[in-house]
């Protein structure tokens, strides 16, 4: 069968600089639609270095690719027939993380598992625009020689993630056996998490659930959506406290893990989370009955990150089968949106009477 490309010079097409290297090809005109990091990494099966779909679409993400002269940064888009493509290969670097001296808040730490509690802000993986002081960067100046491997890397094992601006409950693996049964067990579903998110409004049921399939946004590549194309996503949610008119305090409770799974679900039913800034749906200042209520809003308002926590994880120890637990308190910056709302709802009250 013919391929369905053809190389724009013998050698692959490659172009040195000081800098990168450029690969070259021309879609042919009966390529069909196939996405473009899969149609890459058939195209460069041969190169002379491991050239993987996970490496294609992570230099397409890092706009390292353009189709006829234009930059394309959609691993998912369909391949253009008879397009030229060049793709840019950017030297190589370290591997592994360099550790750094950071400040961890440790919940639990054995030879095998490491829990934390992350703070806002931190961000998880190094990545092209926080290559350094993240929490890989951290544990691994932390655990030092107790990492023994993964995947022939000394490095931790992360198994599941919070976004930068969300905090609580973490774990990672320190060898290479509990990283595996780790990942076999959020595969599996098979643990506890819970996290504590203040939402927008009260008129929400005290208990429920959403079961609604998650994908990636058809008109936002940067966001998730309930799409009838995605992911099976089930977040069930206990109330915990409510707030008048403002908010409610819930513990959502996941059945799955899909990417901004609470986030997209409480949007759905009309209870975006306080500080979301890809999802947030905050009330107008016309909605509150009053002077004080509209104060209020306005504070509310300016909470720039989403109020959700991962407040507790339980789960079988991935070595030793020992039962274990952790939580954390709501952070500092969720605690006073409460003492807030319950600031200017005590000041309502008294000026009833």
């Amino acid at each position: 069968m013919p391929s369905s490309f053809a190389l724009l010079s013998p050698a692959m097409m490659d172009s040195f600089t000081q800098e990168k290297t450029l690969l070259t090809l021309q879609a042919r005109a009966d390529c069909g639609n196939e996405r473009i990091d899969r149609f890459l990494a058939k195209a460069f099966r041969n190169y002379q270095e491991p050239l993987s779909r996970s490496r294609i679409k992570s230099l397409i993400l890092d706009h390292q690719l353009s189709e006829n002269g234009s930059t394309l940064s959609d691993p998912s888009a369909p391949v253009k027939s008879a397009a030229t493509y060049i793709l840019t290969l950017l030297p190589p670097v370290d591997a592994t993380p360099k550790g750094e001296d950071l400040p961890l808040d440790i919940l639990f730490e054995d030879d095998h598992i490491i829990a934390i509690n992350k703070p806002v802000g931190l961000v998880v993986h190094p990545a092209p625009g926080s290559p350094n002081g993240t929490l890989v960067n951290a544990l691994i100046a932390h655990c030092g020689e107790s990492l023994t491997g993964i995947g022939g890397v000394l490095r931790p094992g992360i198994v599941h993630r919070l976004d930068k601006d969300t905090s609580g409950v973490m774990i990672a693996a320190k060898t290479a056996v509990a990283h595996a049964n780790l990942t076999k067990m959020f595969a599996a579903h098979d643990l506890d998490r819970r996290y504590q998110a203040l939402v927008w409004g009260t008129e929400i049921d005290r208990d429920g659930s959403v079961d609604a399939p998650l994908g990636r946004s058809d008109f936002d590549r940067k966001k998730q959506a309930v799409t009838s194309k995605g992911r099976h996503a089930i977040t069930h949610w206990h109330t915990l406290r409510s707030f008048p008119p403002f908010a409610t305090l819930l513990e959502c409770r996941l059945e799955t893990g899909r990417t901004h799974q609470i986030r997209v679900h409480m949007a759905h039913i009309g209870r975006s989370i306080i500080g979301d800034p890809l999802y947030g749906r905050p009330p107008r200042a016309g909605q509150m009955p009053d002077v004080t209520a509209r104060t209020c809003l306005a504070q509310l308002r300016s909470f720039r990150r989403q109020a959700l926590h991962a407040a507790h994880l339980s789960f079988a120890h991935p070595v030793t089968g020992e039962a274990l637990g952790f939580s954390s308190q709501l952070p500092d910056d969720m605690q006073t949106l409460i003492h807030i709302m319950d600031g200017a709802i005590a000041t309502r009250a008294r000026g009833k009477i």
